[in-house]
C-alpha cells in the first residue's frame, strides 16, 4: 500500500480527481485536507525568456490517495491530465505496516 500525496488548487479539483480514481478503481479511498503552502516559484516571461522568481503563499488542498504501489504510474498519468497546475505535486509515500483488516479491504477495492 502507498499514499499518493497531491496538492490541488481547490476542493473542486481535488474532488474531481479523487472521484475519477475511485470510479476507475485505481484507489480505495481519497482524503481531502485544506492546507497553507509557502514555496519559491520560477516563471518565465515569453517575450524575454527571463526567469522571474517569487515566493508564493497560498491556500491549497491536499488529496491523499490510498492505493497500491502498482497503480502509481497510471494515477500520475490521470492526475496530470485532470490537474490545473503546470507542475503538479504528485508524491508516492510507502506504507510499511497497517491494520491488516484495512489493508485487505483496500486490496479488494482496487483492481
Amino acid at each position: 500500500m502507498v499514499f499518493i500525496y497531491i496538492t490541488c488548487k481547490n476542493k473542486k479539483e481535488a474532488r474531481k480527481i479523487g472521484l475519477v480514481l475511485i470510479k476507475k478503481r485505481l484507489a480505495a479511498c481519497c482524503n481531502i485536507f485544506p492546507i497553507e503552502s509557502i514555496y519559491r516559484w520560477f516563471s518565465f516571461a515569453k517575450a524575454t525568456k527571463n526567469k522571474k522568481e517569487k515566493i508564493v503563499q497560498d491556500k491549497e488542498i491536499v488529496l491523499i490517495v490510498k492505493t497500491l504501489e502498482k497503480n502509481f504510474k497510471e494515477i500520475e498519468k490521470k492526475v496530470k491530465k485532470l490537474h490545473s497546475y503546470t507542475v503538479p505535486c504528485i508524491l508516492e509515500i510507502p506504507i510499511k505496516r497497517g491494520n491488516t483488516d484495512y489493508l485487505n479491504w483496500l486490496k479488494r477495492e482496487i483492481i
